[in-house]
């Protein structure tokens, strides 16, 4: 995960530092390789009703990006309460993905959004394969998902779209379908 943090207006304090990496650590335990990125932001907002200060975090996922915003008077506070918010929405995100039949998304998410890839292996007497996305994820389909195409119409190297779910044994497509169409 990449991450950056940023002081605008302030002096960034180590104690700070220390914490948004402790934090950083929990999200790479509970969230690995599903982060890409996390950008803090530590600012001071003596201009606002409210003073202070405010922290925004924001997180890159696949197909989506969370932003957590709060304002309060001590930041250490406000950075334990934005990430305890970011786990809570990541941990919605996920869950989600994994069972998204009868479940609203948050605001902002697109859980369902298409992913694209190439075909790595084809097993056409068995009737599935596999499909890669562009950030190296391997994705199991089976014959059964294909639309508007054959299986024996594929070919490994073929690009295809498809929308990834959560099977038991890990990612697969719900559907599949030819993206040269």
């Amino acid at each position: 995960m990449e991450l950056k943090i940023e002081a605008k207006n302030l002096e960034m304090r180590k104690s700070w530092q220390e914490k948004i990496e402790g934090e950083r650590d929990k999200l790479i335990r509970h969230y690995a390789n599903f982060v890409l990125h996390l950008r803090v932001t530590i600012e001071a907002t003596p201009g606002y009703k409210e003073g202070g200060y405010e922290v925004r975090l924001v997180a890159s996922v696949p197909n989506d990006t969370v932003v957590v915003k709060r304002w309060g008077e001590m930041v250490r506070p406000l950075l334990v309460e934005a990430f305890d918010v970011l786990g809570l929405q990541l941990k919605e995100i996920v869950r989600k993905k994994q069972n998204h039949k009868n479940a609203k998304a948050p605001h902002g998410a697109s859980i369902d959004a298409p992913a694209t890839g190439v075909i790595r292996k084809l097993f056409s007497e068995e009737a599935y394969g596999f499909i890669v996305t562009g950030d190296n994820q391997e994705i199991f389909f089976h014959a059964g998902a294909l639309k508007d195409i054959s299986i024996d119409d594929l070919a490994e190297g073929d690009a295809v779209m498809c929308l990834v779910e959560e099977g038991d044994k890990g990612p697969q497509a719900s559907w599949v379908k030819s993206a040269a169409a």
